[in-house]
């Protein structure tokens, strides 16, 4: 029989639990069952669940994630709930319009990533994997029925998304209004005594307190976490806005990216994307501020920190060597991005630069004129600057703080 666990102080559990959270509804509630865990030995059972909606996972995804992770170091059961149900329905939260659902394999597809990659930092023989198609599909219509029964339309549509697009004239249909019932069910189906979310999502977790309610549960608390702010600094992290960081992406991708946020980013970053303690991160503020340290080598050692945790030590290390000799030293990358480019004869520099991704040839020639590209370790100011491409070569361009990348000028396919 196995002993029961010795959990820490409710005290001490608290202060791991709360940090970085926006909101816990409702924290005597959850010291309550804390104290009740602690003296039963019985650990909480708390409840993450995510749609597969996209194959790949961002940094902003890891930042309820790693709250759940929290609860598992602490010796609480971590549910990690993969929506096959209900990413099929599509959840309405956010959204201006209703969402186009996706198709069974599509689901399938996705969740099948999901796990290598929530792996990487959940413990997979601690953690209780569910799927809630296993007792969403077999429902009667007379058990939906009697689910829909147990909550109002008029409180439904309270909903900040529902109540905008209600303003506006714009649709809602019957099966988004289900979504939050049938997310509310799972709680009831796993026994939760806590579920966590971002803040967009403390409608849905607020109604799982009250459909556990009317099946005679105990309400979990719902713990809701910030979103995390792009790397450009204004909106959420997305990749559809590109301004995100892929967990599966290389160590050196991610080193730069999180190299390329702002001084005054990088705080909300070591709050929500390390373990490091709150009095840890005001030290580190307070020492930069004063000009103890300075902002690059705290986010060296922040990029560090994410990069070890999903590639290890020895990656993150080589990354952050890669980056020194790119940026400080001004050598080229160990790999560099290449683009092919067909024999032309004369060819402007602004249009080399377009080819690897500048968005105009306008921004192309701002960026000669600011002293911002070199090619092949020569700066270049003229923003009218040709190159005679008469015979196949590889020409190395740097655009600003970029990683500079290769031009292959080669001949051209024949028909």
């Amino acid at each position: 029989m196995t002993a029961p666990h010795k959990f820490r102080t409710v005290d001490e559990q608290l202060t791991a639990l709360r940090k970085g959270s926006a909101e816990v509804i409702r924290e005597e509630e959850l010291r309550a069952k804390l104290e009740r865990s602690r003296t039963s030995g019985e650990p909480l059972r708390v409840k993450l669940g995510v749609d597969p909606t996209a194959p790949d996972l961002h940094l902003g995804h890891t930042v309820v994630l790693r709250k759940l992770k929290h609860f598992q170091d602490e010796g609480h059961t971590a549910i990690f709930l993969i929506g096959g149900f209900t990413a099929l329905v599509g959840d309405p939260t956010g959204q201006s319009e209703t969402r186009p659902p996706l198709t069974t394999e599509q689901v399938q597809a996705n969740a099948k990533t999901y796990l290598d990659q929530v792996f990487k930092l959940l413990d997979p023989n601690k953690t209780e994997i569910r799927n809630n198609a296993d007792w969403l599909d077999p429902l009667t219509n007379q058990e939906i029925v009697r689910l829909c029964a147990k909550y109002r339309v008029a409180r439904l549509l309270e909903r900040e998304d529902f109540r905008s697009r209600l303003q506006k004239q714009e649709p809602i249909a019957v099966h988004e209004l289900l979504y939050p019932l049938y997310q509310a069910y799972d709680s009831v189906e796993l026994k939760a005594d806590v579920e966590l979310g971002a803040t967009e999502q403390k409608f849905n977790l607020l109604l799982g307190r009250d459909i556990q309610r009317e099946y005679g549960q105990e309400s979990q608390v719902a713990l809701t976490m910030p979103i995390l702010v792009g790397t450009e600094g204004q909106r959420k992290m997305s990749k559809s806005l590109g301004n995100y960081v892929g967990i599966t992406e290389s160590p050196t991708q991610m080193f730069g990216k999180l190299m390329s946020i702002s001084d005054e980013l990088m705080w909300s970053y070591y709050d929500l994307l390390t373990d490091f303690a709150p009095p840890v991160i005001v030290r580190l503020k307070e020492a930069v501020r004063t000009g103890v340290l300075h902002p690059k080598k705290v986010k060296t050692q922040l990029a560090r920190t994410i990069v070890t945790e999903f590639h290890g030590e020895n990656a993150a290390k080589k990354a952050a060597d890669e980056f020194d000799q790119v940026y400080r030293k001004r050598q080229a990358p160990d790999e560099m991005k290449q683009y092919d480019f067909d024999l032309t004869g004369k060819v402007r520099l602004t249009r080399l630069m377009m080819k690897a991704g500048i968005n105009s040839r306008t921004e192309a020639e701002r960026l000669i004129r600011q002293g911002a590209v070199e090619i092949d370790g020569v700066l270049i100011r003229d923003p009218a600057h040709s190159l005679d491409i008469t015979s196949p070569r590889t020409l190395t361009l740097r655009i600003g703080k970029k990683p500079p990348f290769q031009i292959r000028i080669r001949e051209p396919e024949r028909a």
